[in-house]
């Protein structure tokens, strides 16, 4: 096939991109060049040059080539341009496939390898296309399905780590994309691959090229559109497996170099082919320069700090996809119809009230056999389990309640602290205070928390107000922003510090070291949260019916937004101090009582907060019982169990 390549700003800027960091590689290299050439006898700079710096660069160019190559056929195939190895989680799987396998057998190298990470790249790839089918592939089920199967895959792999603390700063490091080497083994045994995949990859040029006519022209031309997609995705997805094999988690260069030489002016699919993985090795090689040159040694995860250049293309992209508006939950046709709204509130307190205390009297003897706690263990047990188990439900309390919010504030049914990147934003404020202060009080922490997901709230705000606050951009913002404040949140637990190693368990959601000052606090806040959403209940209703109704009625619009923002930020700096970003719950909550049948704001809040802090009194309970004695974080435990529920909401949604 005769290639023409359309779009000369294309190449000069993939060839700027390659030849920037080819010479920011050779400033690294300067200072060494005189050892390139030895006499003789041990010279260590000349064994760091060929062993560790010239194979570094090597497999920067090559992962950064694939990467790139495997997000251009994603995002040709599925016709989304926010389609990449990252967004849509098969990075994830892979990730999680390799852990599992490594931990039960660490000396596994080679096909074997890279076997399992296309295993795992293809269970991810298997859920997140089965759903988004159902949607048509449309931006904001694919990232939102790509999304979650991302954050369980990752809490399924930081469970495994957790329980292996002798592996953990090695996997954690790795997982987060390392481009650390010590001999050529890697870029000698991933070159050939790729080139086999990039070959193939060409090959499929004019399939590529025909899926663009949509399934109906490719159809008509000859093209077996069902078994052409299905094999130029295997591509995509084994380029993807094969370098998160080699070098953990790469985020982002898969969506970005695409779009940059898409907006460059490459049109045609066969001048993507080429220029991208151009771009993309140049933008990999120039950013793990950078990162050699600002942060001296190998701490620091390449892959966490290009997240920090993703977050800011997908945020770029958000004006180019359309939105469209959801009916929020409480406006929805119910599901389940429930004459009784007392009755249903009765059993719900009920059915808390029973689980409460099945989670602080039943459980694991010292023999590990299940058992009701005995009386004359009281004293002794009830001091370590009563703190525990209160600090989890003022939690899941507040964050039931701050689900349900901005659920109804934004009209996005998927709204929530953790999918909005509001969490994020309050850990990344935990990190900062821990950093800034030896040793920071909650009153510090719950104001470093606070203000963090306060900035990420009012940058979601400015962002979304033009659309409208479309359900869709909204959520794809607050992904993009969680993806940056990630990333920073990464580069700090790997940098070294002992700190980032409490900032790993801590971000993991545990209530190992609650006392009875935690609990005391979480449920006063939980208290008084509550008190404050009950207050603002009827701005929450009238907001559902738009702005121009609500202000007829009397509602000033900004300031009843501004307070509600202002709230979901200080429910879940405090929420997240208890249980870590992840959890899912106030995600959850609002769904499982809009599924009750209960439809007023006032009702909804009272049983959100309630199934909050039911389902994570379970979780924790849960990680303290399943894998006894060892105890896994309940915030993990709820991800787990969260991610799969939101997956068949999802699926089931038209």
């Amino acid at each position: 096939m005769k290639a023409q390549i359309s779009g000369f700003g294309a190449p000069a800027l993939a060839a700027l991109l390659l030849f920037s960091g080819l010479g920011l590689a050779l400033l690294d290299l300067l200072p060494a060049l005189p050892h390139l050439e030895t006499s003789g006898g041990y010279d260590a700079q000349h064994l760091l040059l060929l062993y560790s710096t010239l194979p570094r660069m090597a497999t920067a160019l090559i992962t950064g080539a694939a990467l790139a190559l495997s997000g251009t056929i994603l995002q040709q195939v599925l016709r989304n341009p926010l389609a990449s190895p990252t967004t849509l989680g098969v990075s994830a799987g892979a990730n999680l496939a390799l852990v599992s396998v490594m931990l039960a057998f660490p000396s596994l190298t080679g096909w074997g390898r890279d076997a399992v990470a296309l295993a795992g790249s293809a269970a991810a790839a298997f859920a997140i296309f089965s759903i988004s089918a159902r949607h048509g592939f449309s931006p904001f089920s694919l990232i939102l399905s790509g999304m979650i199967i991302g954050l369980w895959c990752g809490a399924a792999a930081a469970i495994l780590i957790l329980m292996n603390d002798q592996y953990l700063s090695g996997i954690f490091i790795w997982g987060a994309g390392s481009l650390s080497q010590q001999s050529w083994a890697i870029p000698i045994s991933l070159l050939p691959k790729v080139a086999l995949l990039a070959g193939l990859a060409f090959l499929a040029a004019r399939p590529l090229a025909l899926s663009q006519l949509g399934d109906a022209g490719a159809t008509s031309l000859g093209l077996p559109i069902k078994w052409s997609r299905g094999v130029i995705l295997a591509i995509a997805i084994a380029l993807s497996a094969l370098v998160t094999s080699a070098v953990g988690v790469i985020g982002f260069i898969g969506l970005v170099a695409p779009q940059i030489v898409r907006l460059a002016g490459a049109r045609r699919v066969v001048s993507q082919l080429i220029w991208s993985p151009i771009a993309g090795a140049g933008l990999l090689l120039l950013t793990d320069e950078a990162i050699k040159l600002l942060a001296p040694g190998d701490f620091v995860p390449t892959g966490a700090v290009t997240a920090l250049l993703g977050g800011p293309i997908l945020i770029a992209l958000l004006p180019r996809l359309a939105t469209a508006s959801r009916t929020p939950p409480g406006m929805a046709s119910p599901r389940v119809a429930v004459a009784n709204r007392t009755v249903s509130l009765g059993l719900l307190l009920l059915a808390v009230a029973a689980l409460a205390a099945a989670a602080i009297f039943f459980g694991r003897a010292p023999d590990g056999a299940w058992a009701w706690l005995p009386a004359a263990a009281w004293d002794d047990i009830l001091p370590l389990r009563l703190p525990r188990v209160a600090a989890a439900f003022g939690a899941g309390t507040v964050l039931g309640v701050t689900g349900l919010i901005l659920q109804r504030l934004t009209g996005n049914e998927m709204a929530s602290p953790e999918v909005l990147g509001v969490s994020a934003g309050a850990t990344l404020g935990v990190a900062a205070a821990m950093f800034a202060f030896a040793a920071p009080g909650l009153t510090v922490q719950l104001a470093f928390a606070g203000g963090g997901a306060l900035a990420v709230l009012l940058l979601i705000f400015l962002l979304s107000a033009r659309s409208g606050f479309g359900p869709n951009r909204v959520l794809l913002a607050g992904i993009a922003f969680g993806a940056i404040l990630d990333a920073g949140i990464g580069v700090l637990a790997a940098s070294g510090d002992p700190r980032g190693l409490a900032l790993i368990r801590w971000m993991s959601g545990s209530t190992y070291f609650v006392d009875n000052n935690v609990a005391a606090s979480a449920l006063i806040i939980a208290l008084a949260c509550l008190i404050a959403a009950f207050l603002a209940s009827r701005w929450l209703a009238l907001l559902q019916l738009g702005s121009e109704t609500a202000s007829e009625l009397g509602l000033r619009i900004a300031p009843a937004r501004g307070v509600l923002f202002g709230l979901s930020a200080i429910m879940t700096a405090a929420a997240t101090l208890v249980v870590g970003p992840l959890s899912f719950v106030g995600l959850m909550a609002p769904h499982l009582a809009h599924g009750l049948g209960l439809r007023r704001p006032s009702i909804q809040l009272l049983a959100a907060a309630l199934i909050g802090a039911t389902l994570l009194v379970i979780a924790d309970w849960a990680g303290r019982m399943i894998a006894f004695p060892y105890q896994v974080p309940a915030g993990l435990i709820s991800a787990l169990v969260g991610a799969p529920m939101l997956l068949f909401v999802l699926r089931g949604r038209p």
